[in-house]
């Protein structure tokens, strides 16, 4: 059941070398493979590069991602959430995979404002992310990782759900305001902060936890 995941990654990645294959011969030597904060390209690679930022890092993270489960220590077993886990990979496949078609897009010399579109992109992930956050069971690997999340299993599942909910209001909030008014600066800060509360609140829940003699439990 779970291997429809993987499927799902692999034609992804096999898509992204067959696009890469066909624009090749309409390829400049040299493509842009990074903007600047004002959607200027101020990084350049030859265009076989192309294989290596495409389907290479697709390709190399479905693989890491196949590898881990097994490099979980014992307690801390990625295979406690493995649908979840599995749904995880393919977000971030599916990232990675909208990244570069927006980098080959603008290869091939069509118009597009890359930054923007990178920071939206950014903005859903932290959305779907956060839909899945409350699923995720300790492990060294996926979620929010503080040493007080780790440390106790109530401050762990604690804190993941007020990620849950931090990560999809951060989320939604941004790509509504990079698709209004398009200035990634105050996106960003939006989505640090999505980050950072729950991070902040599992040192307080776990001081808490801890004042209480609760940790044991």
């Amino acid at each position: 059941m779970n291997g429809k995941y993987y499927w799902i990654g692999i034609l992804l990645t096999v898509a992204a070398l067959v696009a890469t294959i066909v624009a090749y011969p309409y390829l400049p030597t040299s493509v842009a493979t990074h903007w600047n904060a004002h959607n200027q390209p101020n990084g350049y690679s030859p265009k076989w590069a192309l294989f290596l930022f495409g389907p290479g890092m697709m390709g190399a993270g479905m693989l890491l991602m196949y590898v881990l489960p097994w490099l979980s220590p014992k307690n801390f077993e990625l295979n406690n959430f493995r649908s979840t886990y599995l749904q995880i990979m393919v977000i971030l496949i599916c990232l990675l995979g909208y990244f570069y078609a927006l980098m080959l897009w603008a290869a091939l010399e069509h118009s597009a404002n890359v930054g923007n579109a990178i920071i939206g992109g950014v903005c859903l992930l932290f959305a779907l992310l956060g839909n899945l956050l409350g699923k995720v069971r300790r492990n060294f690997f996926i979620g929010i990782r503080t040493p007080w999340a780790l440390a106790n299993e109530r401050v762990w599942n604690a804190t993941h759900r007020l990620a849950a909910k931090t990560f999809v209001i951060g989320g939604v909030l941004g790509l509504g305001m990079t698709l209004v008014r398009g200035n990634g600066t105050p996106v960003l800060a939006v989505l640090l902060t999505a980050a950072f509360v729950p991070v902040a609140y599992s040192l307080f829940f776990y001081k808490k936890l801890e004042q209480r003699g609760e940790l044991q439990g």
